[in-house]
């Protein structure tokens, strides 16, 4: 699992790459929580373009994440998201909270 961290604007971007499971939530949700601290941002984007997998532990970094942003109103989208990673977005209802630009 590789993780970037960007800023495009106000918009702070991560670009997830690899597989999002168990093996890797550790890592990422450490190096997500470091970033969204700093709170230097006004909307997350999660750039999923070469993010190839995510199981259930994946999810639960996302919708974590998703809280932690969310509680200090700022806000969060997804983009680009591979065609494995959409269809699991739209079977968890990732989209329901979560809007894909």
């Amino acid at each position: 699992m590789e993780l970037f961290v960007d800023f495009e604007g106000a918009s702070l971007v991560f670009r997830l790459i690899g597989e999002l499971d168990e093996h890797s939530a550790e890592f990422v949700r450490r190096r997500l929580d470091s970033t969204i601290s700093e709170g230097n941002f006004n909307a997350v984007i999660f750039d999923l373009s070469r993010l190839s997998f995510m199981d259930s532990t994946g999810i639960g970094v996302v919708i974590g994440r998703y809280k932690l942003i969310r509680k200090q109103n700022k806000s969060v989208y997804v983009r680009n998201p591979s065609p494995t990673v959409d269809k699991i977005f739209r079977m968890s209802g990732l989209y329901e909270i979560i809007s894909k630009i």
